[in-house]
């Protein structure tokens, strides 16, 4: 069935009803399984319009999971969920039905597998190319352990583009390990996919079907007969000398038509009969069944709630700009003023803002497809041949390149700017994508520069300023929208390392509380401030730091003077953040003040609201305003 709407009522689901185990889907005769799947789409319909979340790729698996929990014995058999965001008709299936409608909501279902959340969520996953290296792990510990079970490493998404699953995969054939991988190709990660494997992915596809026009003189796939691996079509299509999959070692099977559940659960009863590190390549369509997401794949990757019969908006509209649009903005600006500046993305370019970029200079826009390290290698050596590299990139991204930002970018000192997305936390995704470390893992890099804008406008001066700096620059900011100040057009290069007061409460007073704020938190810290003042009888000053690396060592030497409480404040990790950093210059003037850090505890925080969780955290102007009164009561009290 082809749908047009998101159901603002629960569609009647007789068969996914009785479904709260996958051993109650196993009693089903095989030919009930293409009604359990449209149940199961209408239902992800429904559920994704009840909470937001992702969409697409979901609609995208529903035979293919269908088919899988049907085949195998699942959970002593290991289904590993290799893109985390295309698992929600797995977790309908397993016992979570009742529940999806919480997805990413507080204290509600995960947006991704997460392994305390049931037992079928065999490795927890965010980021994406890692099923195959943890499926192989499982597969190697239950070998050790004489109790062999199947290991399914589901990858899809455009995951396959990494090159951590092509390590994972030549490992697998050197152990000859009892590992399926199901290659779900769909031409897409959140961007269309990129490259040359994905030219091959197609060029197999290409190979392994027979193209028909029916009566209507519309063209189709011709689908393959009852199968089994010992059918002569595809001991040819295993065969093919230019398949990339088999030149690695891997038996290879497919193309199969990814949307038809009963010669899926053909090929998977086939396949457990076989041994060894096997591949089935099928082929999907990212958002089937709803005609919206399947013309426009892109923006249905991900949805908002809804609750009227409209259909949905991929995009929700904001009246302050989106950091990302700033960011997009700058690019195209400050490329029309320089021929030398190249960007990269892997694979976020919308996520990123880099659509206009990429339409105004196609040949200065490189898409890497899902690979940071090679994005942060090949700046590298754009940077080596007199080129102005920049770097799109989430910050929990950013952490799978780090390696080669310390090795390669930093140690040479190369000229390349990183504009760092999604810092701080993350609301609904979670844990996986919070931006809660780049602060600690990168002011311990020598060379590199560091900056937090505190709004929207200050990040287009930033990320100005950091290109202009001759040597790696980082400019990290939100998710979302700015607090809705006016932008400059103009480009205008900050002092580096130079902080600035933003407010002043009571300045002459003799005890003063300075308020060291970094990016996202100036602004709260501004309004705690005001609220304090009405209640301590005391001056109070909020600093704009901007710069995390170097710091404004010179304005915290001349407040100390006058300063009985420093606070600082960030969104991000208070275990060697900015804060962190203020401590350590203090130490080194040898200066002993009342120091708090305010920022993210030493644990990782689930998903919710991003306004709950900097709530829950203290972080919002109401808990900083308490932490602050409460620190200053306790200085006044030891004095």
């Amino acid at each position: 069935m082809l749908y047009t709407e998101i159901p603002t009522q629960r569609p009647v689901t007789p068969l996914l009803d009785v479904i709260d185990h996958p051993q109650q889907l196993r009693q089903f005769d095989s030919s009930q399984l293409e009604q359990v799947a449209d149940e199961l789409r209408q239902y992800i319909l429904y559920a994704a319009g009840q909470s937001g979340g992702h969409f697409g790729a979901n609609l995208g698996v529903i035979e293919l999971t269908v088919a899988l929990h049907y085949c195998f014995n699942t959970p002593n058999d290991r289904l590993i969920w290799d893109v985390g965001h295309q698992a929600y008709p797995h977790k309908v299936l397993t016992g979570r039905r009742d529940r999806l409608t919480t997805i990413r909501a507080k204290d509600g279902l995960a947006a991704f597998p997460l392994r305390e959340e049931s037992e079928f969520d065999h490795f927890g996953v965010g980021h994406s190319s890692t099923a195959i290296s943890a499926g192989l792990g499982m597969a190697l510990a239950r070998r050790y352990q004489n109790d062999p079970c199947e290991v399914v490493a589901i990858v899809g998404d455009g995951a396959m583009t990494a090159g951590m699953a092509f390590e994972a995969m030549n490992d697998a054939v050197a152990h000859q390990a009892d590992l399926l991988v199901v290659l779900n190709d769909n031409d897409m990660s959140i961007s269309p996919s990129t490259g040359g494997f994905a030219k091959h992915l197609a060029a197999i596809w290409e190979k392994g079907h027979s193209i028909h026009i029916d009566a209507e003189g519309t063209a189709f796939v011709a689908p393959y007969p009852e199968w089994d691996y010992t059918s002569r079509l595809h001991q040819a299509a295993t065969q093919e000398a230019d398949n990339l999959f088999k030149a690695i070692g891997f038996d290879y099977f497919g193309p199969f038509d990814g949307h038809d559940v009963q010669q899926l659960t053909q090929v998977f009863n086939a396949l457990k009969q076989r041994k060894g590190p096997r591949l089935v390549h099928i082929y999907t369509k990212k958002g089937k069944g709803f005609a919206p997401a399947e013309a426009d794949p892109i923006g249905y990757h991900a949805i908002a709630k809804k609750t009227t019969p409209v259909q949905i908006e991929a995009t929700p509209k904001k009246s302050a700009p989106k950091y990302s649009d700033i960011f997009g903005q700058w690019l195209c600006d400050e490329a029309a003023q320089d021929s030398r500046l190249l960007a990269i993305t892997p694979a976020m370019c919308e996520g990123s803002g880099m659509v206009q970029f990429a339409k105004q200079y196609p040949s200065r826009y490189f898409d890497v497809a899902i690979a940071e390290q090679h994005a942060v290698t090949l700046a590298a050596g754009m940077a080596c041949e007199g080129l102005k590299p920049v770097v799109a990139i989430y910050s929990t991204f950013l952490q799978r390149g780090y390696d080669q930002l310390i090795h390669d970018v930093a140690l040479q000192n190369l000229d390349v700017t990183f504009a760092i997305d999604r810092a701080g936390l993350v609301g609904e995704d979670g844990p996986t994508h919070a931006g809660a470390y780049d602060y600690a893992f990168m002011r311990t890099i020598p060379n590199l520069v560091i900056m937090a804008p505190k709004d929207e406008n200050e990040c287009r001066q930033m990320l100005h300023t950091a290109y202009q700096y001759k040597g790696p620059a980082a400019v990290r900011y939100p998710r979302g929208a700015g607090i809705g100040v006016d932008v400059d057009t103009h480009l205008t290069q900050l002092e580096l390392g130079r902080a600035e007061i933003v407010a002043e409460i009571n300045p002459q007073h003799e005890d003063q509380i300075s308020i060291l704020a970094f990016g996202s938190r100036v602004n709260p810290a501004v309004q705690a401030a005001t609220q304090l003042a009405e209640q301590l009888d005391v001056g109070i000053r909020v600093v704009n730091m901007r710069f995390v690396k170097p710091l404004d060592e010179q304005m915290l030497a001349d407040l100390t003077a006058t300063t009985s409480l420093f606070v600082t404040v960030e969104e991000h990790a208070v275990m060697a953040g900015a804060g962190s950093a203020i401590n350590e210059a203090l130490a080194k003037m040898q200066v002993t003040k009342a120091v708090v850090n305010l920022g993210l505890p030493d644990t990782f925080l689930h998903h919710a609201d991003h306004a709950q969780m900097l709530r829950d955290c203290g972080l919002d102007a109401v808990g900083i305003q308490a932490s602050i009164q409460q620190a200053w009561l306790k200085t006044t009290q030891s004095v």
